[in-house]
């Protein structure tokens, strides 16, 4: 039987595994199997802590709910971060490696701020045609690869038809890309909703979208740090940034990880 811990950042679910002895291996239909939402436990994406490889506390690899491994996901990062907290003497700073690098993560009660890589392949403002619509799109990597369009009527745009069109658009192939759409509520606050690459639907949270949207954001207008994103889930989440010539470094993302339970099961 394989012990498990069910958390969520914002709405944004995963299963979490202590593996740090190396003991599990796990197949992408065994991932799979663990966010089924039917015969598994369910969830967005499954967390395994592991030994690190270099100099940092821990490692974390993350899998997307199809099986197929990311390179970074901030509201799991957050989940991570309290879950090692958790099951080790750890104190509430914490560093551990992703595939997007190094993460430093600091705990605050229930919520958890990472200090994240540095964003890079920031592109704004490039035309994108999908199902006769012309859309005007900017895109960066915040971990994971990301675009980001504003639109007139959040609650009303088609998240899934355009999202998964985006995502499989042949500009960004061949790893494909997550879609964002927002709105700004107000000056320094804007509301996003996100298709995830990986997960193949909405999510109800994105660190590595909010983050995304957020500094696009940044750099199309005079936004100051810190940016407020309501996400679909109903929370707030936070981040900070520091303006770097036309990018941006000393990225930050604030917002809750919470737990919601434990048990063991049995996969395939």
């Amino acid at each position: 039987m394989l012990r498990f811990t069910k958390m969520n950042g914002a709405g944004n679910d995963f299963v979490l595994i202590d593996n740090r002895s190396g003991a599990h291996k796990f197949s992408p239909n065994q991932i799979a199997f663990l966010c089924d939402r039917h015969r598994g436990v369910g969830a967005d994406g499954v967390l395994v802590v592991e030994a690190p490889v270099g100099k940092a506390d821990f490692r974390m690899r993350y899998y997307n709910s199809d099986g197929g491994e990311a390179e970074m996901c901030g509201n799991g990062a957050r989940c991570f971060t309290r879950f090692v907290n958790k099951i080790t003497d750890a104190s509430s700073d914490i560093r551990f490696e992703t595939q997007a690098g190094i993460i430093e993560a600091q705990t605050d009660g229930d919520r958890v701020v990472l200090a994240l890589s540095r964003p890079h392949d920031l592109v704004l403002r490039r035309g994108l045609e999908i199902s006769g619509v012309k859309l005007s799109i900017h895109s960066i990597n915040t971990g994971v690869p990301h675009v980001v369009t504003f639109v007139d009527d959040i609650e009303s745009t088609p998240v899934q038809h355009w999202g998964a069109q985006i995502r499989y658009h042949p500009a960004f192939q061949p790893n494909g890309t997550n879609a964002n759409f927002i709105k700004e509520i107000e000056p320094g606050k804007i509301a996003i909703r996100t298709y995830e690459r990986g997960v193949e639907a909405e999510t109800l949270a994105c660190g590595t979208g909010v983050t995304a949207a957020a500094l696009v954001y940044a750099a199309l207008g005079d936004s100051t740090s810190p940016v407020r994103l309501l996400v679909r889930g109903g929370d707030w989440l936070e981040v900070g940034f520091r303006r770097a010539g036309t990018g941006f470094e000393n990225v930050t993302l604030k917002g809750p990880a919470d737990f919601v339970f434990e048990g063991s099961i049995e996969i395939p």
